[in-house]
């Protein structure tokens, strides 16, 4: 695989939600919100498709964002070409890389290639009318058994790169489409931009041969919905993380997320999914291993709302004030910009486990690295627990990042521990 560019190691990812994250929608009112998303500590922006949106088919007043017409054109719902720059400039002199969303599998069925390129640029039934994959009504599937649609998409992505300075992508679905096609978007990208960063929305194993940076943690994601539920325990999780240890490469860094713009379209806010166990498990999304944390439009102001996936409903100006969720954020990506033992990938310190009395609910474990260490103690689970466990080497002298407080951590901890409660302790 490519060499992660130096930013990305301890970086936290933030999804934007144009058409919900003001109430203009606009790239002109999203600059100004730039400035207070640097402060809480956001390092990227990952833009949903900015791209003119079909009209055959469309779903809602306004459509998909994954429903494209134009792959070099600026939806006019959100501004000009010259906002767009302007964004992506704001940005950059903020210190905050950009990531478009690439939708490669499939564009609207009233895109411009549906006419002016060849029939076979997409996969046609019988009658000659394009496909459309799974249950998407408003799209057509591409055919990439032809490369010139390979080409169209490269130089595609190319225009963002070379016109906008982007310094990225995030992949849709890409496991839809060949990883040859992708480790030929890096080899091109990489040759114009040698930090590029890519992001598959996808699990695959495949996909760090020479193709990505980073992957989806989409079922880890799931077991943590499923423990907030008390559908799933502990161990779940605990075989989960040591599964992907042994699954991916060293260098493989995996998103790590309470929410994005589908768990909370389709499945609901992540208030409505994690209760009680939210804050626990927004602090586990910067923990674990190899991992850089998601936040989604409104997390940052703890905004409790399931967005309208086709239609303007944005955030109220009322809501997007500075609250204890954009205190414990803060927080959040100080602890993992300051801390080389919570770097992604290869840089970042192993996850090595102190044995506690209740597996099937707690997690403690340690991460450490180069005179970094942080030392977490989890109660991922409903019920009090009555923790008894030893640090061993790991006693001494800390300072919990949450609460600032100084801690001495005993070689014998016996103690209860509150439902959802945590501890992060820093040396």
């Amino acid at each position: 695989m490519y060499k992660n560019p130096e930013w990305s190691y301890s970086a936290v990812l933030y999804e934007m939600n144009i058409r919900q994250f003001t109430v203009e929608g606009t790239f002109r009112a999203a600059i100004e919100r730039l400035p207070f998303l640097r402060s809480v500590g956001i390092d990227a922006i990952w833009l949903m498709p900015i791209y003119p949106i079909g009209v055959e088919g469309r779903k809602g007043s306004l459509g998909s964002y994954y429903s494209i017409r134009d792959y070099t054109a600026v939806n006019p719902e959100f501004g000009s070409d010259a906002d767009m720059l302007d964004f992506v400039r704001a940005a950059h002199a903020l210190g905050m890389r950009v990531l478009l969303d690439w939708v490669a599998n499939h564009t609207a069925r009233d895109a411009r290639w549906v006419t002016e390129r060849a029939a076979d640029w997409y996969e046609r039934d019988a009658a000659g009318v394009p496909l459309v994959p799974w249950d998407w009504s408003d799209t057509a599937k591409l055919n990439y058994a032809n490369h010139g649609v390979w080409r169209d998409q490269i130089d595609a992505m190319r225009y963002w790169v070379d016109r906008f300075g982007v310094d990225g992508f995030r992949c849709d679905m890409a496991m839809l489409v060949p990883i040859e096609f992708w480790q030929e978007v890096s080899e091109e990208l990489h040759r114009i931009k040698p930090d590029i960063f890519m992001l598959a929305e996808a699990e695959e194993d495949n996909l760090f041969d020479s193709a990505f940076n980073m992957s989806y943690q989409w079922n880890i994601h799931h077991i943590m919905c499923d423990i907030a539920k008390g559908a799933r325990r502990v161990w779940d999780l605990r075989s989960a993380i040591y599964a992907e240890r042994q699954r991916y490469p060293k260098e493989a860094m995996r998103m790590s997320f309470t929410s994005n713009h589908d768990e909370n379209s389709w499945s609901g806010s992540e208030q409505t999914r994690f209760g009680g166990a939210l804050e626990v498990m927004t602090a586990l999304t910067f923990l674990m291993p190899s991992t850089m944390p998601l936040i989604y439009t409104g997390q940052e102001v703890g905004y409790d709302h399931s967005f309208a996936f086709f239609d303007r409903d944005p955030i109220p100006q009322s809501a997007y004030v500075e609250n204890r969720t954009t205190e414990l954020y803060r927080r959040l990506t100080s602890l993992k910009h300051s801390e080389r033992a919570l770097y992604a990938g290869e840089r970042g310190g192993e996850m090595v486990e102190i044995e506690n009395n209740a597996k099937d609910c707690m997690m403690t474990f340690v991460r450490e690295v180069r005179g970094s260490r942080v030392v977490a103690i989890m109660n991922l689970s409903p019920y009090t627990i009555h923790a008894d466990f030893y640090t061993g080497i790991y006693a001494g002298n800390y300072r919990d990042a949450i609460t600032g407080e100084r801690v001495a951590l005993d070689s014998h901890v016996e103690r209860d521990i509150a439902p959802w409660n945590y501890q992060i302790l820093v040396k």
